[in-house]
């Protein structure tokens, strides 16, 4: 979730010499969960790389991430689970996550992102947010013998996920509104350890995507979902809490 070029006429770059200007031009890791800390940026920053060495622009690369991510959910709800499926689905969720990351860094590697890229970005990135649980609930429906209650499980789970993505997004944009500017701040000052970074590890996508390696085992895979499902109904308030608190602080600034 970034802000992005909408020109398809950035400078095109070497693969080597686009990884080395990234490593300059990172957002900040702070308040950032493992899997995309330590995993989904790097990796990020080498699709980003990859594709600014094939002179793709960054919408390429959001329309690209979701042809990755939606196959995925597509075979989630359409084909019995099996391991092989589950491993599937995680590779192809997970290099669209990627994806999802490195439209941003190409923007970044083009001097700024547009509003109209990041609206794109973000507007994927909703449609994905609900579409991973609507394929949960089909798979279950069509390929388990799970009483119909449990079906709430990813109902609660998309609306928990959905609010919280909402809250996210307005947070940011009344921060860029408060202080004036558009752009992302990529430093912000003091560190995020690896303890916090792997203790909010459950309401990271990442996790949620590698969950369904598991999806061949589908008692294990539905425990772990509802308990990722627990965790974020849980911090829901506090993390609405917290952002209204710090709105009140922006308003009477």
């Amino acid at each position: 979730m970034s802000p992005q070029v909408d020109s398809t006429a950035a400078r095109r770059y070497s693969f080597g010499e686009a990884m080395t200007t990234l490593r300059g031009s990172q957002k900040s890791s702070k308040g950032a969960a493992a899997y995309s800390r330590f995993v989904n940026r790097p990796l990020g920053r080498v699709f980003a790389a990859l594709a600014a060495s094939l002179g793709l622009a960054p919408n390429t690369v959001t329309a690209i991430s979701a042809l990755f991510t939606f196959t995925g959910l597509v075979l989630v709800a359409t084909i019995p689970p099996s391991a092989v499926l589950g491993i599937g689905v995680a590779l192809l969720l997970g290099i669209g996550y990627a994806l999802d990351s490195a439209d941003g860094q190409v923007a970044r590697l083009s001097g700024g992102g547009s509003l109209a890229g990041e609206w794109l970005d973000h507007v994927v990135d909703a449609i994905k947010t609900s579409s991973v649980h609507v394929a949960v609930v089909i798979a279950w429906f069509r390929f388990t013998d799970l009483a119909p209650g449990w079906l709430l499980i990813p109902l609660v789970y998309l609306i928990a996920d959905n609010a919280r993505f909402f809250g996210l997004v307005l947070s940011d944009f009344l921060r860029r509104l408060d202080r004036g500017s558009s752009k992302m701040i990529l430093k912000r000052e003091g560190t995020t350890s690896t303890l916090y970074s792997l203790a909010v590890l459950p309401f990271d996508y990442g996790l949620l995507l590698l969950s369904f390696v598991l999806f061949a085992w589908m008692p294990a895979f539905v425990v772990l979902y509802g308990l990722l499902t627990l965790a974020n109904v849980l911090v829901l308030p506090v993390a609405f809490r917290r952002w209204f608190r710090e709105m009140k602080r922006l308003g009477s600034a």
